[in-house]
């Protein structure tokens, strides 16, 4: 069997999977189909539909395109069953029931965001940041019962610098996906895939990476700098790592740390230094963490020095 002979039905929503997908049309693959999530309401009052950026790409190139409500609704399974595929595969989806996983004659393949079984779950790219991990990478599996746990196709490693932040990862990641999906397709057609069972990784801990919610992006200032650095980047630029200031929430998207600073005398965690121009500090558990982008409730992103010009802070002023 050829690439152009191999049916493949492609499952994926957001921007992460759409270089996969551009990966698979630019290649010369036969993509017979594309499932994405339902148009989502947008607006004040839901009345705007936003499309998938891959229900997007797929339109733009004349993809088939399904958006099922419900994974296992019997007409959607009937209508993936008549596509007649050999191949799936799934990028950045949402867990499919065993009907429409078990359904080609050649398998389901998923592409996930870390070195599994390391993070397993929605947020692998946050949370290996957030840990202060120094490489991460893609890994394809055949989809099973269990989330994330499937035999293991093949993977690809890639260093996190220490000035990385999510989205930097993220970006490196997307484009490494659409790499190691072509390469796991040719490999799957070639017939040379030896899958791996993920129990036979004992030695590596199963580090989780469970979704991420407002409260969890909360900044605990007790950490010590370098953990209250990493916790910032590993959300940036999104959702965002926030505090409060006299009571209003404040986003902090980039810091640079300043361990082993010394506190000033009677200084506290959560407390602030200012020169009033351009610098501003933040006591943690061991040191200083000096405030580069930031933004205020109800205010724009801006840099610290533009804050500044703007805002007096009291001489008793906290993050808390």
């Amino acid at each position: 069997m050829t690439k152009e002979d191999l049916r493949i039905v492609y499952m994926g929503t957001p921007d992460f999977a759409v270089e996969s997908l551009r990966a698979l049309v630019e290649g010369g693959y036969n993509v017979v189909a594309v499932i994405t999530m339902p148009d989502k309401p947008m607006g004040r009052h839901g009345s705007v539909l936003q499309p998938s950026p891959v229900k997007q790409y797929a339109v733009e190139h004349g993809l088939k395109v399904l958006q099922p409500e419900k994974l296992k609704d019997p007409a959607f399974v009937e209508e993936l069953r008549q596509l007649k595929a050999d191949l799936q595969i799934v990028v950045a989806f949402r867990m499919l029931p065993e009907v429409v996983w078990s359904m080609p004659p050649l398998g389901t393949f998923n592409a996930h965001a870390s070195l599994l079984p390391k993070y397993r779950g929605a947020a692998p790219i946050n949370w290996a940041v957030i840990n202060g991990e120094t490489e991460t990478g893609i890994t394809t599996f055949f989809l099973k019962h269990e989330i994330d746990t499937g035999d293991i196709i093949q993977q690809v490693r890639i260093p996190i610098a220490d000035t990385d932040n999510v989205g930097d990862v993220h970006d490196k990641l997307m484009v490494l996906s659409g790499q190691l999906v072509t390469e796991t397709v040719d490999n799957i057609i070639a017939g040379t895939v030896t899958s791996i069972p993920q129990d036979q990784f004992k030695d590596i801990p199963l580090t989780p990476a469970p979704k991420i919610f407002r409260e969890t992006c909360r900044i605990d200032w007790n950490q010590p700098t370098k953990k209250v650095y990493d916790f910032i980047r590993g959300l940036s630029p999104y959702p965002a790592a926030w505090t409060t200031l006299e009571g209003k929430s404040v986003k902090i998207y980039e810091a640079d740390p300043l361990p082993g600073s010394p506190f000033p005398q009677g200084g506290e965690v959560g407390e602030l230094c200012s020169d009033g121009k351009n610098i501003l500090r933040v006591a943690t558990a061991d040191g200083w963490l000096n405030i580069k982008v930031l933004q205020l409730e109800g205010k724009k992103k801006m840099p610290v020095e533009d804050l500044l010009r703007g805002l007096k802070l009291g001489e008793n002023a906290f993050f808390v």
